[in-house]
């Protein structure tokens, strides 16, 4: 699967996950369902519905560029890893989430 084939809001997930390349193990966690308020967000708002979902899933299982990703969704929570290595860490707790895309509970 390439790039021009995602959904945008799956492309705004893998982006996240794409602009720091550093030593840091890159966590993105998003809401099936969320839409980002317009007054927000930076340019145009992010929506990841569940087609959205649907092309991450594909694109991470499939995708020719190298990258090695982990996905775990529980209910519409879903977290996004780009691996070091190709290796899950022991302890994914004890690394902080670089981007969330979730409804802010008040």
């Amino acid at each position: 699967m390439e790039w021009s084939e995602l959904t945008e809001g799956a492309k705004a997930v893998l982006e996240q996950t794409r602009n720091i390349k550093n030593d840091k193990i890159q966590i993105v966690e998003f809401e099936v369902g969320f839409v980002q308020d317009p007054e927000t967000a930076d340019g145009e708002p992010v929506s990841i519905q569940e087609e959205d979902y649907t092309s991450l899933k594909k694109y991470t299982q499939d995708n020719e560029y190298g990258e090695k990703y982990h996905m775990a969704r529980n209910r519409d929570t879903v977290k996004i890893i780009i691996l070091e290595d190709g290796k899950i860490p022991d302890n994914l707790s004890d690394y902080p989430i670089f981007r969330e895309y979730k409804t802010p509970v008040e």
